[in-house]
């Protein structure tokens, strides 16, 4: 339909709206649609003035930052500060410079990038475009992991960059590492509390109720899981793999429980009695005696059991047992950051203990250990095809430390401990930054060694339900075809029916030279980049500390070739892909 509207009036629309927020944007299009209803009526509209309201922005890679922020949104709406909040992706960075009050909640990806969601966002405040900010005052919550290096950079880098360009702290920075609920709500109230303090007393702005077409939210989530029933757990690669890994399906009947293809499950898990007990007998300690954790009191082989980490450890447990046991060797370790976080990765608590003893009390043992926190498993189903059921498929951590076999905690109790029948506390993690196209006729590409096959079997199975007319293209990787092709015979039926078109794998130990995903990409280089070039989304998933990295250089090598583009031409061809959601990571 051709536009009822002159030149002149498009041209005015166009500036009017050009920097307004989606926020803005939605409270236009619900002021318009009245006017219309009322004959053009218009209703005096109020000036908002910017002092009334408070916006939190969030950048999250797996949810932890977005519900947080959603959770400091519904703590200012109950102290009745007028306040939004929006995913960073949806926000004109532009418009920063008619904010007054603004919170942000940021997570940090892999070795200090920011989520995909904040790239343009990044980058735009650390860019010559970014105006001055003298009038803001805001504050930033970190989330990160201290086990990497770049520990909450992203926070970090959005806090200093703020600050440069002449805005006002109305409190500190806190950097969270995994276990972040008691700092993150200390950090809330503190802000919420400065920021109500400076904002206007009474706001001029009207507040305009919209309908909001997204799905109810699930009532079940991180701080409150579905309590499911575990109704299989089945060793998928062959009896001479080197590797364990169980195709684990978990019923959700009568949860309600939605997700799509690329969401996580979190799953939390109890830890094993039996290190339990030895952790216990190593300290000197009895089963029965009483901690305290948040104020609230377990015996100590209950909190170690449910409540506490004893799985993976930290570089701040590692440096209070060698201050506490005066161990020359720990000590040596937590002089030296990159030796503690390389130590810290590959022992557990238990392994720290018996490095030497120290006489320490209980609960100051229990103060010095972080808390369990869920694992997120990648999910390996569409409930198109599966119904009311999750699938997982999960890698059982193992490994021998001196005489003793050591397990993860999720995927031993996944993988090992937990029966058929068994309870397992759930939830959904939404990842918005890892979904299919929203056109079906859109061709993927899928790299996916190990269980980073998990997501592709979900992707498979919701374009097979949905007829999607997209071609398809599976690299997978493993060690050898025999023992570690997961979910071979889907694959190959796939293949067979001809939703798969392409099927490329490498099996590094199948020949006496290692191939890798990577290298069958470079093989197909041409038809890579011809699909690239059709409008392919592209998407990795699996290790990202080797497998991730090498498969993104060798796609530089592979457009900088095709494309006839030097390597910093590649790299933005790169990063244009990621920005319109085509190139997407689910990496760990």
């Amino acid at each position: 339909m051709a536009s009822p509207l002159s030149e002149q009036q498009v041209s005015l629309l166009q500036q009017a709206t050009a920097e307004l927020s989606v926020t803005q944007l939605a409270w236009v299009s619900g002021y318009l649609a009245g006017v219309g209803q009322n004959a053009g009526q218009l209703a005096p509209l109020a000036q908002a003035q910017p002092a009334g309201k408070l916006t939190i922005l969030y950048a999250s890679q797996t949810g932890n930052a977005k519900g947080v922020a959603e959770e400091l949104h519904a703590a200012a709406q109950a102290q009745d500060i007028n306040a939004e909040v929006v995913n960073v992706a949806d926000y004109k960075a532009k418009s920063l410079k008619n904010e007054t009050h603004l919170l942000i909640v940021a997570s940090t990806n892999g070795e200090g990038e920011p989520p995909d969601d904040a790239i343009e966002f990044h980058e735009f405040l650390a860019s010559k475009k970014a105006p001055k900010l003298d009038n803001l005052k805001y504050s930033v919550l970190a989330l990160g992991d201290s086990s990497y290096e770049f520990f909450c950079q992203t926070g970090k880098d959005l806090d200093e960059r703020l600050a440069a360009l002449g805005a006002e702290r109305v409190c500190e920075r806190v950097d969270c590492d995994v276990d972040y609920d008691k700092d993150a709500a200390s950090w809330t109230e503190q802000a919420l509390a400065e920021v109500k303090q400076t904002l206007s007393a009474e706001a001029t702005g009207s507040v305009v109720s919209l309908p909001v077409n997204a799905p109810a939210a699930s009532q079940y989530n991180k701080k409150n899981p579905y309590a499911a029933e575990l109704s299989l757990s089945q060793k998928i690669t062959g009896r001479d793999s080197a590797k364990d890994v169980r195709h684990v399906e978990i019923d959700l009947a009568d949860s309600g429980i939605q997700y799509q293809a690329g969401d996580a499950l979190g799953v939390w898990f109890e830890n094993d009695r039996e290190l339990v007990a030895k952790i216990i007998a190593r300290l000197g300690f009895k089963e029965d005696q009483t901690v305290s954790i948040d104020d609230q009191e377990f015996s100590l082989a209950d909190a170690l059991t449910e409540k506490l980490e004893i799985t993976q450890t930290s570089g701040a447990f590692v440096e209070a047992w060698a201050n506490w046991s005066a161990s020359k060797k720990l000590q040596t370790v937590v002089a030296d950051k990159d030796k503690l976080r390389e130590y810290a990765a590959n022992h557990q608590v238990i392994d720290v203990l018996l490095e030497k003893k120290a006489k320490v009390a209980a609960q100051d043992f229990v103060d010095a250990l972080r808390k369990i926190t869920p694992r997120l498993y990648s999910i390996a189903s569409a409930q198109a095809e599966v119904e009311e059921e999750v699938h997982l498929t999960v890698g059982v951590v193992s490994y021998q430390q001196g005489d003793e076999q050591r397990l993860g905690g999720a995927s031993g109790f996944l993988g090992a401990r937990a029966e058929e029948g068994a309870q397992v506390k759930v939830f959904v993690e939404h990842n918005d930054n890892f979904r299919l196209p929203s056109n079906p006729d859109t061709p993927v590409i899928m790299v996916g060694p190990g269980t980073g096959i998990a997501p592709f079997r979900a992707f498979m199975q919701q374009r097979d339900a949905g007829d999607a007319e997209g071609k398809n293209w599976l690299f997978f990787g493993d060690q050898t075809f025999t023992q570690d092709f997961l979910y071979q015979t889907e694959w190959q039926g796939y293949l067979k029916s001809g939703l798969l078109s392409k099927l490329d794998v490498a099996f590094s130990r199948d020949q006496a030279e290692k191939i890798y995903v990577q290298d069958r990409l470079r093989e197909n280089a041409e038809e890579v980049f011809q699909w690239l070039e059709e409008g392919a989304h592209l998407y990795i998933c699996g290790d990202a500390n080797r497998m991730a990295k090498d498969v993104h250089q060798a796609l530089i090598d592979i457009i900088a070739e095709q494309g006839k583009q030097s390597p910093e031409q590649a790299e933005e061809y790169l990063k244009q892909l990621r920005s319109a959601k085509r190139y997407q990571k689910d990496v760990y």
